[in-house]
């Protein structure tokens, strides 16, 4: 996501207590956990942006100064929130009228809905932006749509002017990911699930000839006539589904062999996930933070440093973090599940279930103390963690424990992380419109709060 500083942004993170860069754990002992302590003890809290929102799911900017956020409803809206922190009464794009006969999303399913919204990182010039969502007429499938901003209202999009940029089959109605980011190289990032059910039974996760269970990478600056283009730089953009050759035995090396992969998505930029639905890049370094949901007993946290060049494997679903799947159910302890082969990557921290249900990425802090440090909540529990490196391992420390439901979060345009929560569940959900409204979060440090600020409600003792 392409994201504007400030002064105010730049000396924030004048004061930041530095954590070290991050790296990619080398062992399990490098593996942040819960009960970790980032330097410096951070400290933070949650005000009030703005709310009234059906079932938010999503925040972003524009990158255009305007200082207004775009807050995406499941339900198939964005809204605008401006920069005095008013709501606007019109949506900015409404996919519930788009369609005469009814609206484009399906959203009947708590997972189901829009997803996301980002903005093109030349939005000023261009107007062009990218909706991620599921598809009513297309029966569930997932649908990346790229729509212009109207060339009358700077607050309206044009709902005539959509491009289908992907069209992906969904077997069934989870695990659908949804993010997507524009990455420093300005390349489009999007995360999918592996395809839903549990257990990944299509093997979606480890299947190269799959784009379920992965992060992909695509370019978008293409013609009009053209959805998007493979990066050359993509890990597996020369292999041989992308660009069929002759066979040869010899005169090859074994590391040339390695690299044929002959069913492999070129679109692949990392794999081995359950259900990335959040994820983000560090605005000050570029390193890529994941969120990747995990099934029944742990929350997974992924880390790809900025010079990655791709093609990571985070292990699922041989792996769930740095435990074993299946795991059996009478071994759920945080010691339990190790005694098996790590596959690809180790996460960067990981938390079990009696600490929380699913993992909600926000964004990278670079300020109030914090200096790289990913900001998570969770879905069930409404704990917000941090997750850093200090130099010798990853720690994961909580920082507030709220009674949110958190459900993604993102940036404002002075690199300030927000939140976005909800008031729904699978077995009290009273559909899109009909749970109580949610809200928009900014994280700040707790001693920076603004006088007369609405702060996130503690969570009740147990």
């Amino acid at each position: 996501m392409q994201k504007r500083s400030s002064s105010l942004a730049i000396m924030l993170c004048a004061f930041a207590l530095p954590v070290s860069a991050g790296q990619v754990a080398k062992s399990v002992d490098e593996v942040g956990q819960t009960g970790g302590a980032l330097p410096g003890q951070p400290k933070i809290q949650l005000v009030k942006v703005a709310d009234g929102f059906n079932d938010p799911v999503n925040v972003t900017n524009a990158g255009d100064g305007s200082g207004r956020l775009f807050v995406v409803e499941r339900v198939g809206r964005v809204k605008v929130v401006d920069k005095g922190g008013k709501v606007l009464p019109e949506p900015f794009l409404d996919l519930t009228t788009i369609n005469p006969i009814g609206g484009d999303v399906l959203s009947q399913f708590m997972e189901q809905g829009l997803f996301d919204i980002v903005f093109h990182p030349e939005y000023e010039k261009n107007g062009y932006f990218y909706v991620h969502y599921i598809s009513l007429p297309y029966a569930g499938d997932a649908m990346i749509v790229r729509f212009n901003v109207s060339k009358d209202d700077p607050n309206k999009a044009d709902p005539k002017s959509s491009k289908v940029i992907m069209h992906i089959e969904q077997p069934y109605y989870n695990h659908l990911g949804g993010g997507m980011a524009f990455g420093p190289d300005g390349y489009l990032y999007i995360g999918k699930g592996d395809g839903g059910w549990e257990g990944d039974p299509l093997n979606a996760g480890q299947d190269l000839g799959q784009l379920h269970g992965k992060i992909l990478r695509i370019d978008v600056n293409t013609p009009d006539s053209v959805p998007y283009a493979i990066p050359a730089s993509n890990p597996f953009a020369d292999n041989l589904r992308a660009k069929p050759r002759l066979m040869e035995l010899f005169g090859i090396t074994e590391p040339e062999f390695a690299k044929l992969h002959t069913y492999a998505r070129p679109e692949i930029w990392a794999y081995g996930l359950r259900n990335p639905y959040e994820f983000a890049f560090d605005p000050k370094t570029g390193d890529l933070f994941i969120s990747d949901v995990g099934q029944n007993h742990w929350e997974e946290i992924d880390f790809q440093p900025a010079k990655s060049t791709g093609g990571e494997n985070y292990g699922w679903d041989s792996n769930m973090g740095t435990r074993c799947h299946p795991l059996q159910e009478d071994n759920k302890t945080a010691q339990a599940g190790k005694d098996c082969s790590q596959v690809g990557v180790l996460p960067a921290a990981e938390y079990p279930h009696d600490t929380g249900c699913s993992v909600m990425g926000f964004g990278v802090a670079n300020y109030g103390g914090m200096d790289g440090v990913y900001l998570t909540g969770d879905w069930c529990s409404g704990r917000v963690f941090g997750t850093g490196h200090d130099g010798k391992k990853w720690q994961l420390q909580e920082l507030l424990h709220t009674s949110l439901q958190f459900t993604a979060g993102g940036y404002d345009e002075e690199g300030n992380v927000l939140a976005v929560n909800c008031n729904c569940f699978y077995t009290t959900d009273k559909g899109p419109l009909g749970n109580p409204p949610g809200a928009v979060w900014r994280v700040v440090a707790a001693d920076a709060v603004p006088a007369g600020a609405e702060v996130a409600p503690v969570a009740a003792k147990q």
